[in-house]
C-alpha cells in the first residue's frame, strides 16, 4: 500500500514513521521518500491499522 504524509520531510520523521509502522507489524517492509512524502509499506497490517498509531505519532496519512 503507499500513503502519503504530508508532514513526514526529513530522514528524521522517515525514522519515525518507520518505527511506527514497525510498532504494529515488525515484519513490514517499509521505503521512505520525505522530499514526496510517500511511503510504500509491505505488511500485513490493515491500512486502518497503520493510520490509526501514525495518526496517534502526529503523522496523519491519507491512502494514495
Amino acid at each position: 500500500m503507499e500513503l502519503k504524509i504530508e508532514n513526514m520531510t526529513c530522514g528524521g520523521c522517515a525514522k519515525s514513521v518507520t518505527k511506527v509502522i514497525q510498532s504494529v507489524d515488525p515484519n513490514a517492509r517499509i521505503e521512505t521518500n520525505p522530499a514526496t512524502g510517500m511511503v510504500k509499506v509491505e505488511t500485513t497490517a490493515t491500512p486502518a491499522a497503520l493510520q490509526g498509531v501514525l495518526e496517534e505519532a502526529g503523522y496523519p496519512a491519507t491512502m494514495s
